[in-house]
């Protein structure tokens, strides 16, 4: 388990810089005068007149279809209860983020400072205009059900509070498929729900909807089971739906016999013996967050026929509303939905519950360090991060609401629908998101060569806690101890190795370099002067398997510490050229540019040779390569030195190397412009498969590409990544930012997790 971030971390992650977690930024040009004038006086007025013509023209001129507003009044703000409109505001720009990053949705989150529910009605109301829907979050019950059944009825776009119907709608397909799986029917089941807030009445009501019979469901709230003993004055309108004629009050006996145990209340409520009491083949969603009702590890030491659902991501089956309210609300916006209906909300449920019985992609089992993830008792709902859902789930809801009658603007070409929607995938950080989750699952030990300056131990630090490696610090002990605790980093346990006082070590890696490059120059004691060099005994210690991956450079050149990696690490077998790649972080998702930082002039062998090792380095993350070889021409229009290399090493690979896809020479802009490609070369093998790697005739060029398109703003550079070494070692660009530190290790990490899953076949 990672440890817990420090509360000044994520306070800091909060305010430093440019305060909060959301911009707005333009999406048309704005760098003239005319451009001004046509985004605002006097050229507005003609978009204004087009939508006061014809008010749908809304959705055509400005942002409002891919407009969501996340409104709240901190009434009820995750487990911190009413805490109010100002405090819940980071909760709200958190769930933005989430619609951005997984839906490509823009949104304005909204703190309204009112706990009267006609008063937030009404100021919802008179936001219409603006929204293409609405997103109601932390409102505490039964002020939630009201709102959103008035705003719903009054309102002509889609309405949806997240914490009721989300959780149903997970939760929901994970019902159907756990019973199908355990082979019961959903209309005899014996359903029991621990909680009565707005979750849980939400997924109880769409339980129903989905076939379990009333009478078989049981709530419970603080006071007990909801039955007719109860004083009803004391119930809400709507915890007396589910009203039951039974004297039965506590958990402990109305367990008995269950089928189904649905948590959504607090830590610890449900105890091992209570599991025991349950059916054959008993379903547990304890749902309490962080801690749930019952622990995995208690539940499933209780009952081994159990299937069990938590919120943790530390176990299978994580409930996570991410799963579904950004390609709900995907699928609304782009039909233009008047509303969220339950014929949406049950296309979403189905859309979850059949994505899970599909053939898991490499990405996903890669992520979660499984060689084939498949629908079963530990896998009955896809995992947040399964790319498929956008374009599964969207589609659903979008049909639904056409079916439905609610659509405004049905579609009619679904394929071309669905590329759209892929196309959104690549949107912001998700690569690095990804490879995170992937570290996460096998953490590997990272040698950091320049351990005693602060970033880099920061950046362990955050590795640490995170779960993405563990990392060993290489300098003077006392200098980061010293570090560790004037920054109260709170990771004095960390490995440090000193090699100026590891004698042993120091000898027994200056043997291992001595027989490397006896012939070439270096005696034993020189071999042991260099062993004080910390790029010498960084690298030493990986090819001697003490760590599983080497990490430097955030203080030295880069020549002085890529040297050491060639003497004693090597190049990788069947290899001998080594590449520098960057990973482009761009927002239609990364791209790849290689070499940036090695070969300074290379033959067209040596583009060929590095065309390889990029595209083995992209398909050992799970993705298809695509690549460009890079020119100032295009198809043989040049005759010279640098368009010939790149025409030559394109035929030798599309004669040696068939199966890849690759096409060049060619300039920048065909590559980056399909519609251009195809255009004026229809030709190219390129045309419809857009190229993600850019192979460049020399190293000026690939060097001044990525530092300029990095200085502007338009990516940020994660690397550069050594490809063609034997081992994962990786050098940080001298200067780097602990982030960047951070992210060169979780690279690192995967990277060992990939070699080791190669060599073990």
């Amino acid at each position: 388990m990672p440890k817990k971030s420090r509360k000044q971390d994520i306070l800091d992650y909060h305010s430093v810089g440019r305060q909060g977690k959301i911009e707005v930024i333009p999406s048309k040009p704005s760098n003239s005068q005319r451009d001004l004038s046509i985004a605002y006086s006097p050229g507005v007025a003609e978009p204004c007149l087009e939508i006061h013509k014809d008010p749908d023209a809304v959705y055509k001129y400005t942002a409002k279809g891919n407009l969501v507003a996340v409104i709240s009044n901190g009434t009820a703000v995750l487990g911190l209860g009413d805490i109010g409109p100002e405090a819940s505001k980071p909760v709200m720009e958190g769930k933005a983020v989430l619609f951005k990053i997984f839906a490509d949705i823009d949104v304005f989150d909204l703190e309204l400072n009112t706990t009267d529910p006609d008063a937030f009605i009404a100021t919802v109301k008179a936001l219409e205009p603006t929204f293409g829907g609405i997103n109601l979050e932390d409102i505490k019950a039964p002020d939630a059900f009201y709102i959103e059944k008035r705003l719903k009825e009054e309102m002509d776009i889609p309405v949806m509070h997240d914490d009721q119907h989300g959780t149903a709608i997970i939760t929901g397909a994970a019902l159907v498929n756990a019973l199908e799986l355990v082979k019961k029917d959903i209309d005899k089941v014996k359903v029991i729900f621990n909680g009565a807030g707005a979750s849980a009445i939400s997924c109880a009501s769409l339980y129903i909807t989905l076939g379990v019979n009333p009478k078989n469901l049981f709530m419970l709230d603080s006071k007990g089971v909801i039955n007719n003993l109860r004083d009803k004055k004391t119930l809400s309108e709507e915890k007396k739906k589910f009203i039951q004629k039974t004297k039965i009050s506590e958990l402990d006996e109305i367990i008995e016999d269950a089928d189904v145990f649905v948590g959504l209340s607090r830590a610890g409520v449900l105890s091992k013996d209570m599991v025991k009491k349950m059916a054959k083949d008993p379903i547990v969603f304890a749902l309490a967050n962080p801690d749930p009702e019952i622990s995995y590890q208690d539940a499933t030491s209780a009952r081994k026929d159990i299937i069990m659902a938590t919120g943790r991501s530390d176990n299978p089956n994580q409930v996570n509303n991410v799963l579904g309210f950004p390609f709900i609300f995907r699928g609304a916006l782009d039909v233009r939905a008047r509303k969220i209906n339950e014929e949406m909300k049950l296309a979403a449920v189905k859309a979850i519950a059949d994505l899970a019985k599909e053939t898991v992609p490499d990405i996903v089992n890669l992520v979660y360090n499984k060689t084939n993830m498949q629908f079963g008792p530990k896998y009955i709902i896809p995992t947040p991060f399964d790319p498929r859902l956008i374009y599964k789930v969207a589609p659903a809801v979008a049909k639904a609401a056409m079916d439905s009658g609610v659509a405004r603007e049905p579609i009619t070409d679904w394929e071309a629908y669905k590329n759209t929607l892929i196309e959104k995938l690549g949107r912001d950080d998700k690569f690095i998101r990804l490879a995170q989750e992937k570290a996460k699952r096998d953490p590997k030990r990272i040698v950091l060569a320049e351990g005693d300056n602060f970033k880099v131990i920061k950046a362990a630090q955050i590795a640490i806690e995170e779960g993405i490696a563990i990392p060993i610090l290489l300098g003077d002990r006392s200098k980061i101890l010293a570090l560790i605790e004037k920054h109260k980093l709170g990771i004095s346990d960390i490995p440090i190795v000193d090699p100026f006082h590891d004698k042993d070590t120091c000898e027994r890696y200056a043997k291992l370099l001595f027989n490397k490059r006896k012939r070439k120059g270096i005696t034993y004691t020189d071999a042991i002067k260099l062993m004080r060099d910390r790029n010498y005994f960084g690298s030493a210690m990986l090819e001697a398997g003490d760590a599983d991956a080497f990490v430097s450079g955030s203080t030295k050149k880069y020549s002085d510490v890529v040297k050491p990696i060639f003497e004693i690490i090597g190049t990788a077998e069947k290899s001998n050229k080594v590449a520098g790649l960057y990973i482009m972080l761009t927002k239609k998702g990364p791209v790849f540019f290689s070499d940036v930082t090695i070969k300074e002039d290379p033959t067209a062998e040596d583009i060929v040779e590095i065309t390889l090792q990029t595209a083995n380095l992209i398909k050992r993350i799970s993705m298809q390569p695509r690549i460009a070889l890079l020119s100032y021409s295009n198809f043989g229009s040049s005759n010279l030195k640098d368009a010939k290399k790149m025409q030559k090493a394109a035929e030798i690979l599309r004669i040696k190397h068939p199966d890849l896809i690759i096409d060049g020479e060619m300039q920048a802009n065909f590559a980056l412009d399909n519609e251009l490609l195809k255009e004026n070369f229809p030709f190219s093998d390129l045309v419809g498969k857009k190229p993600n790697a850019f192979i460049f005739p020399n190293l000026a060029a690939g060097n001044i590409a990525y530092k300029l398109i990095q200085g502007l703003n338009a990516a940020e550079a994660l690397g550069p990544i050594l490809i063609g070494v034997n081992k994962p070692a990786h050098v940080l660009q001298m200067g780097c930012s602990t982030r960047e530190i951070v992210n060169i290790m979780t690279l690192a990490a995967v990277d060992a997790q990939t070699r080791v899953k190669k060599e073990n076949g």
